[in-house]
């Protein structure tokens, strides 16, 4: 209860918008200017003097400055101010500013206002139409109905139809904000994406070169053999060539959406670049006592060459192949590094690389410690199936990267 007090005492004793003093001082000024012309609605009540109509008029004209802040209180105090402004012959100002307050109090008042006072003014109405006619039995009597209808029921339905328009003029901004907000929301994630994206490409296709320059040129300091420098000096030249292709094939697909023209190699790799890659990975891993295999199983079936795949699996797949060999140069122990590529019709493509296991305190080569996160986003965004880790062999402990990645065949999706 004491929180409703303080509430009600703060709207009562807030500041009154400026058109609220506006309309409060054109009627009061509206009724004085009446008063003193002596145009009055009617004859006053015997006994109650006439100048009761000013105290009416200065009553009515307070509650428009309490139209917005107290609506409630408002509409008790008009209600009295008109009772007694019809007792003293009445002021059309008065009247007038009674239907303003009737409106507001639809228009700024609670919900529970909103929805009662029309009710109430219908109620009214009918009540100053049926008593008057069942007194009087005089069809004039209607005319009490009806100036009480023009007195309530106008009011307040202009006040529920303005109220309903804003209502819903809020609820579709808000819905535009809420839109808004979504659609930042959504650019925000797709920008955060789009940037993983890139670094997954940027790192794949940077780190296998720069670790085999980062080994021979490391060889070719500590070797002083000329003949063996001019061959680690050619495989950094050869790397260093390769990558500044692979970047300005990703630069230009970055800058044209419409990819690059038809006489440039394919921006996208595919598994048909495989045996170019091993033998990329075996003249850089010579030095390090590595030997690099690839047994391509697709299709063993004997129905000839391994159909086409979806472009983002054959990506992901020549990602891994590519990733896994880089962490082979940097950190295998001197053996096989084997590369398993099978598909069965209608079933997953499993990568599977396997290189031995080498507890050494650091790799070759340095590197960011991101390629086995960005295997595993590749595959994750596919839904398929990762993982990697030390596991024991017949040649003693691999490091062993699997990978299972749905892949229909790109006719099959047609």
């Amino acid at each position: 209860m004491t929180v409703t007090t303080k509430g009600s005492f703060a709207a009562l004793t807030a500041r009154p918008h400026r058109d609220d003093v506006r309309i409060a001082v054109c009627g009061l000024l509206g009724g004085l200017l009446l008063w003193a012309l002596g145009l009055r609605n009617g004859v006053p009540v015997p006994g109650i003097p006439d100048r009761f109509a000013l105290v009416a008029l200065v009553v009515m004209s307070g509650t428009e400055l309490l139209r917005r802040t107290a609506p409630r209180t408002a509409l008790v105090l008009a209600g009295g101010a008109l009772a007694l402004d019809l007792c003293t012959g009445g002021l059309i100002a008065t009247i007038v500013m009674f239907t303003d307050v009737v409106y507001a109090a639809v228009l700024y008042g609670s919900p529970a206002m909103a929805r009662r006072i029309p009710i109430a003014s219908e109620v009214i109405t009918v009540l100053a139409t049926l008593v008057p006619v069942a007194l009087l039995r005089n069809p004039q009597a209607l005319l009490f109905g009806v100036g009480t209808g023009v007195l309530t029921i106008a009011p307040a339905w202009t006040g529920a139809i303005i109220r309903q328009h804003r209502d819903a003029a809020q609820a579709a901004r808000l819905r535009a904000e809420q839109t808004a907000l979504l659609a930042e929301m959504d650019r925000t994630q797709a920008v955060a994406g789009e940037r993983a994206r890139m670094a997954r490409e940027l790192h794949d296709l940077v780190a296998n070169h720069l670790s085999a320059i980062a080994i021979h040129s490391t060889a070719a300091q500590a070797i002083d053999d000329p003949a063996a420098t001019r061959e680690a000096l050619g495989v950094i030249r050869e790397n260093s060539v390769q990558g500044l292709a692979e970047m300005r094939r990703l630069i230009g697909l970055l800058r044209d959406s419409a990819g690059t023209s038809g006489d440039e190699p394919a921006a996208t790799p595919t598994l048909g670049g495989l045996d170019a890659l091993i033998a990329q990975a075996r003249t850089n891993g010579a030095t390090s006592g590595l030997t690099f295999t690839l047994d391509d199983a697709r299709h063993g079936d004997g129905e000839g060459a391994a159909a086409k795949l979806v472009a983002p699996v054959e990506l992901a797949a020549y990602r891994i192949v590519q990733e896994s060999l880089t962490n082979a140069l940097k950190h295998a122990a001197p053996g096989e590094v084997r590369v398993r590529i099978a598909h069965e019709r209608g079933g997953a493509l499993t990568v599977t690389v396997s290189s031995p296991y080498a507890d050494r305190p650091g790799p070759r080569a340095p590197g960011s410690g991101a390629g086995l996160v960005g295997m595993r986003e590749r595959i994750a965004l596919l839904g398929g199936a990762f993982e990697a880790g030390p596991e024991s062999g017949t040649g003693g402990r691999i490091w062993r990267v699997r990978a299972a990645l749905p892949a229909p065949e790109e006719e099959e999706r047609r």
